[in-house]
Order: C-alpha cells, then sequence, then structure tokens
C-alpha cells in the first residue's frame, strides 16, 4: 500500500491510496503553495520520475495532506521537504476545485487549499531531487505570456490557477503592480 490520501468514497471522507485516487480520477484533498518576491513566483519543476506531469512547471509546492493532517501544517511539511525551504508558514488564500486530464489515465479531482507566502529578503531553495528537477523565479506577467506560448510546458493546474483564481490567490496588488 502507497501514500494514503483523503479523498470521498461513497460521500464519505476516507483514506485511499495516492495512485488509485488518481486513477479512479476520486475527488480528493490537496494542498499548493505559491512563494512570491515582488511581483516574482518561484516556480518548480516536477522530478522527471513523478507518475503524473514529469518534467512540467509548476507553482512552488503542490502535494495531498497526510490522512487527518491540517492543511496548513501539510503547506509547511512540503516546502521543506520538496524545496529544502524552511521558516515560512503561508497565509490560505482560497479553496477551490478542478478536475484535469494529467495524463497516463490519470486524474486530478482535487479540492485544494491554496497558500501564498511573501518573501522579501534571499531564499535558500535545497530541491529534493526526486520530486523537483529545477525551480526559478518568473515574473508574474512574464509567466503568463509563457503560459499562453508553450502550454505543453505547465502543469494544469497551474494552467487552471493562473486564468481561473489569480485575483483570489494573489490579491489585486500582485496583478496590477505586475501590469504596471
Amino acid at each position: 500500500m502507497g501514500i494514503m490520501i483523503p479523498a470521498w468514497v461513497d460521500g464519505a471522507l476516507t483514506p485511499v491510496d495516492k495512485l488509485e485516487a488518481h486513477e479512479k480520477g476520486l475527488k480528493h484533498k490537496a494542498v499548493s503553495v505559491f512563494v512570491v518576491r515582488g511581483t516574482e513566483i518561484l516556480l518548480q519543476r516536477r522530478a522527471l520520475g513523478k507518475y503524473h506531469t514529469p518534467g512540467l512547471w509548476a507553482n512552488t509546492c503542490c502535494t495531498h495532506p497526510d490522512w487527518n493532517e491540517s492543511a496548513s501544517v501539510c503547506a509547511v511539511r512540503r516546502l521543506n521537504e520538496e524545496l529544502g525551504i524552511t521558516g515560512l508558514y503561508p497565509e490560505y488564500r482560497h479553496r477551490l476545485e478542478y478536475l484535469a486530464d494529467v495524463g497516463n489515465g490519470m486524474v486530478e479531482n482535487e479540492v485544494v487549499d491554496v497558500f501564498l507566502a511573501h518573501v522579501r529578503k534571499p531564499l535558500e531553495i535545497d530541491p529534493n531531487p526526486d520530486e523537483v528537477m529545477d525551480t526559478r523565479w518568473m515574473d508574474y506577467h512574464d509567466l503568463l505570456a509563457e503560459v499562453k506560448r508553450h502550454p505543453d510546458r505547465y502543469t494544469p493546474w497551474l494552467k487552471i490557477y493562473l486564468s481561473n483564481h489569480a485575483d483570489t490567490i494573489f490579491g489585486p496588488d500582485l496583478i496590477i503592480s505586475a501590469k504596471s
């Protein structure tokens, strides 16, 4: 048995194997984190060993909480596990739902708690190579243009977040300053 995540089965929240949840397209809990520095967003490129969307660029951190783990604890834990980032305590921004084909017969059917962390000083990043093959900071406006030009380089959920939920996730300050 693999990692157990919270998923809805017959209307009840139940621990389900993560791979099974994706193969069956079960609605399940997820957590996404965006770390921003001014108008730049820290992106990660998913490791090639990931069982779905390998090698694609995604938001700073995206994961599933363990059974009975709060979303905020999960966000802090996975920033450390995926990117070696410590000392950040992201702010809860929004809960959203999306459904996306992620290839290889798998579906993300997620109820996502989204978090945002602002950093002002240099951030030490030490990516876990099993999770992340690369990172980069990208200006919000440049990211939107790049996703439009090369959508195949980005995860389905990042594209959904940017096109449908940017105002709620980032707030008007980041979006307005990125446009000016």
